[in-house]
């Protein structure tokens, strides 16, 4: 079946000599895995650039569901970046977040609001001119919503720690070591209720943005097992002051 739809990339490997293959959150099918010629001339329709990570392309394909690789038949550019390939700091945290997003979404299914999410905020970090050093942890945290673990932000007195195994606030210390004191549980609290735009309004130093990403990387583990080391962390957490 011909379909057509938009869809974000999130990897590509080098597959022989003049193919690669590509991994997509597409918006009409969920996660994809496509095998694509990438030919030698330039006035090819499909270039190698589109691949490049969180690229935001239109694509038509014939889907053929019992395929582990698809093959895009034609492929454009839905929404022409005019930073993220420009800006270091952007460049680095759009490498995170595609590989971030990539394991987080390696059995998802058609998932149009994850996908509008994800693409969102792609265009937003794009079009920013600045105030986007909290921007991955705001992503982080807000993508839980989508996958199934988003954390319970009952402001009930007393509950001032949080346990990550339940995703809840708690009255008392729970009997494992996967919990959050006070101090970090009320700043993980702020976070989620702050936005791309509101999210200049809190001050982090590195170490503190450093610490809450390697905070929320143990939440996803412990609700998404087998979830990888992120290759791209060292580079993120040197970013900014």
């Amino acid at each position: 079946m011909l379909v057509k739809t938009n869809a974000i990339v999130l990897n590509s490997l080098k597959y022989g000599e003049s193919q690669i293959i590509v991994d997509m959150f597409t918006e009409m099918y969920g996660r994809l895995s496509f095998m694509q010629r990438i030919p030698r001339t330039s006035r090819s329709g499909v270039k190698k650039q589109f691949f490049q990570p969180l690229t935001i392309l239109s694509i038509e394909f014939d889907f053929r569901p019992s395929q582990k690789l698809q093959r895009i038949k034609e492929a454009a550019v839905a929404c022409p970046f005019v930073s993220i390939p420009f800006d270091a700091l952007k460049l680095s945290i759009a490498m995170f977040v595609a590989e971030f997003t990539s394991y987080c979404t390696r059995s998802e299914q058609a998932n149009r609001p994850l996908y509008l999410f994800v693409e969102n905020s792609v265009r937003w970090l794009d079009a920013c001119t600045n105030g986007f050093a909290n921007f991955h942890i705001i992503y982080m945290l807000h993508l839980s919503h989508f996958v199934g673990f988003y954390p319970n932000l009952d402001s009930g007195v007393g509950k001032t720690w949080f346990d990550m195994r339940s995703g809840c606030f708690t009255g008392s210390m729970p009997a494992h070591n996967d919990v959050l004191q006070p101090d970090e549980a009320n700043k993980i609290r702020l976070l989620m209720r702050l936005n791309y735009t509101t999210m200049r309004l809190l001050s982090l130093s590195r170490s503190e943005r450093n610490r809450i990403v390697e905070v929320v990387l143990q939440y996803y583990r412990l609700h998404q097992p087998g979830f990888p080391e992120m290759k791209s962390l060292p580079v993120l957490m040197q970013l900014f002051c």
